[in-house]
């Protein structure tokens, strides 16, 4: 693995551009090696074809699996779906920081399995900047995932914005892509359904949100953030709520952000390396 760094180095040198930071993680005994720089550099000395084939023959060279490049002021936003159930409190804020321009993403739809009245404050939203909203009910025999495929096939990645169904491993294949979840709770300890129930009654003095990719195996998936908060024996289930609430919104956009920034890449199967 020696002469990778001097290499990037070398190829971002020699067309004129100027590094501003370098991430580097090789892990203890092992023949992997994670990269991530950011630079600034002019298009016309340095076309984005002519780039690309550059850090693939430095791939090649030292038998990289892969390397990506991303422009954000050059290259499309990402596009998106969010799937969300009942609870707006994530939903609302992946919708306000999209707004706002905190998010890099375009949002292609939203699909729920909770109607929501035309009146709400989400429908005026998206009806207000032409983002379509789907209402596909849902029962234990029918999750209408044939229906969501045909929705987000065109779309990056999807957000679970609190969506609470479990998606099947044929969707997972079939839809390909990466599928960001939140998860109120600090896994791998309670997992499941009512997180905050199962803290609270357990004692626990942390509390927490996870963001993590879906797998077939229920909350077990590659965990990409994770955002605590004290509690103590004065909290009550509601605090233990509200809190929970609290780092959900925070801890879903900033997993968002981080992958949109390519700092999240797959370590060992079921690990992220986070730059």
């Amino acid at each position: 693995m020696v002469g990778i760094v001097a290499k990037l180095s070398e190829c971002i040198a020699l067309r004129d551009a100027n590094i501003h930071s370098v991430d580097v993680f090789v892990p203890e005994n092992k023949r992997a090696f994670y990269s991530r720089s950011e630079f600034v550099y002019d298009p016309a000395l340095w076309p984005r074809d002519v780039m690309e084939n550059d850090f693939k023959n430095i791939g090649k060279l030292f038998k990289a699996e892969r390397s990506v490049v991303r422009v954000p002021n050059l290259d499309p936003k990402y596009k998106i779906a969010i799937l969300a159930s009942n609870q707006d409190h994530c939903l609302v804020d992946v919708l306000h920081g999209w707004q706002d321009g905190r998010l890099p993403v375009d949002i292609n739809c939203v699909i729920s399995n909770h109607n929501r009245s035309p009146n709400t404050h989400i429908i005026r939203f998206l009806e207000r900047h032409g983002i379509p909203y789907h209402f596909l009910p849902t029962t234990s025999g029918n999750k209408r995932e044939e229906e969501i495929l045909n929705l987000v096939y065109d779309t990056d990645f999807l957000v679970l914005a609190r969506y609470m169904q479990i998606l099947s491993a044929s969707f997972l294949e079939g839809y390909g892509k990466n599928i960001i979840n939140i998860h109120h709770g600090l896994l791998p300890s309670f997992k499941g359904s009512n997180p905050a129930k199962q803290a609270y009654n357990t004692g626990v003095k942390l509390i927490g949100a996870t963001t993590h990719f879906v797998t077939p195996e229920l909350d077990a998936g590659p965990i990409i953030e994770q955002m605590v908060e004290r509690v103590s024996h004065r909290d009550t289930l509601e605090s233990f709520v509200q809190k929970s609430i609290n780092l959900e919104k925070q801890c879903l956009r900033k997993a968002i952000t981080s992958y949109c920034e390519l700092r999240v890449l797959l370590h060992e199967g079921n690990k992220t390396v986070v730059f």
